[in-house]
């Protein structure tokens, strides 16, 4: 298997995101986002680390970029700071923001990179939080508003648009059980907070489509290859209803399929928050979907577990090939999953738009090497190479990610990028994996 046997037109590309990666997070007029808000409360964060420098891609992207090339990756997935662009979440828009992402796709043309574009990666601006965010139904006019802004000044160099980064983490991690920003818990934020980032992602298409109609405009969805423990009618119960929460909660009503109510009975309590016309107005006609797969989960019946009467069985109890999120290495969860996608009616193409692993990495020498990483992305790769011959619609893989970056609640302890970076001087050395990634694009 080479790159080559993916086809001429597969994009092959590696990912990244903007709180997490560009630091600099009140230079030039950005404002406060929910993360760098959320990141001063003591304990929120492994070893309360911050974004506030993170990798400083916001002054060093030029540097970013030759690496990218010189790896011969064709494609860049990063997103856009809504806090950057409109610092107050609505109103006035920050000249230096939109000149920032000017010269930053600018960059990646000159240098012959497809940039694609996320909209939202989880950065909320803090104005906003404070009006309720995503609890709040008039985030859909927001979010309107700033994808408007951003298709008007970018869209005739971007040609490829995701509106939302997983749904189901940002509302499920940061209004459910608040281990995410902004910190909130319980279903009485949980409901609101997904129905309308169901409604925003497909405004957001929407307007998308309209300003950009020779884009293609997606949205990518966090997934894992969900298996009972037993075959027990109990445990694959659970993992149905898991299934439904984790995988298919947000991209089902965004294909106008509404939400999986019957699988999961409590989901009803949704209803609360819709109005008359909301069931078209969750539909998103994407013209892709990313997908967002590391493992897969084994679920067992719990019958203290709220609402969805399942828990997730620890990996560390059942295999030691995990890595340092304690995730299950398990390469067919790919396949699986691109499986799961590609047999629903309504999704034209699909990307892989994250894939990758943290593992502890050697450094000897001046280099890093990381086998482990290199072996993950061979073996998961091969898994989609599988899905692809058997007629899957896949057409693109990126890998997460690009450098040592902040990992949300984990800080800067995991490592998940091909190219390391050194938090006190911020320089950068490609580590092994990245040399392997590149040089299996070159077909060396």
């Amino acid at each position: 298997m080479q790159a080559s046997s993916f086809g001429e037109k597969f994009s092959w590309g590696v990912s990244s995101a903007a709180c997490q990666t560009e630091g600099a997070y009140l230079d030039d007029g950005k404002g406060p986002s929910i993360w760098d808000t959320f990141t001063d409360r003591k304990g929120k964060i492994c070893n309360n680390d911050h974004a506030r420098v993170a990798c400083n891609f916001y002054h060093l992207y030029p540097e970013d970029l030759s690496i990218i090339r010189q790896l011969n990756i064709p494609n860049f997935r990063f997103s856009l700071a809504w806090s950057r662009i409109i610092p107050g979440g609505t109103g006035a828009v920050n000249p230096m923001g939109l000149d920032y992402y000017d010269r930053l796709i600018d960059n990646c043309l000159e240098k012959g990179i497809d940039p694609w574009v996320t909209l939202y990666h989880w950065d909320l601006p803090q104005a906003l939080e404070l009006k309720g965010g995503w609890t709040n139904r008039d985030v859909v006019s927001w979010f309107s508003d700033y994808v408007s802004v951003c298709a008007k000044r970018f869209g005739d160099r971007v040609g490829h648009w995701m509106v939302m980064n997983e749904p189901m983490v940002f509302t499920g991690a940061g209004y459910f059980l608040g281990v995410h920003a902004p910190g909130r818990r319980g279903v009485r934020n949980f409901f609101p907070a997904v129905h309308h980032s169901v409604l925003a992602m497909a405004e957001g298409a929407r307007i998308l489509k309209s300003a950009c109609p020779d884009a293609e405009v997606g949205s990518t969805f966090s997934c894992s290859m969900i298996e009972p423990q037993t075959t027990s009618r109990w445990d694959t119960a659970a993992a149905n209803r898991v299934d439904a929460l984790l995988n298919r909660l947000f991209i089902e009503p965004a294909l106008g399929m509404g939400y999986p109510v019957k699988d999961v009975p409590v989901l009803r309590k949704l209803e609360k928050y819709m109005l008359p016309g909301d069931d078209q107005k969750m539909i998103a006609n994407l013209d892709f979907a990313g997908v967002q797969n590391y493992t897969r989960e084994i679920v067992s019946f719990s019958l203290f577990t709220p609402y969805v009467h399942a828990r997730l069985v620890d990996a560390k109890r059942r295999t030691k090939d995990i890595t340092e999120m304690n995730w299950e290495v398990y390469p067919p969860s790919i396949y699986h999953m691109l499986k799961k996608f590609d047999a629903y009616p309504g999704i034209p193409k699909l990307y892989v738009t994250e894939n990758g692993a943290a593992f502890k990495d050697v450094e000897t020498a001046g280099r890093v090497h990381d086998e482990r990483r290199i072996n993950y992305l061979k073996d998961y790769i091969a898994q989609v190479f599988k899905a692809k011959q058997e007629g899957c619609k896949v057409e693109g893989y990126f890998v997460w990610t690009l450098t040592d970056n902040f990992e949300w609640a984990e800080g800067y302890r995991p490592k998940f990028g091909i190219v390391k970076v050194d938090p006190e001087t911020q320089r950068r050395t490609v580590k092994d994996s990245g040399r392997w990634y590149g040089d299996f694009l070159s077909g060396r």
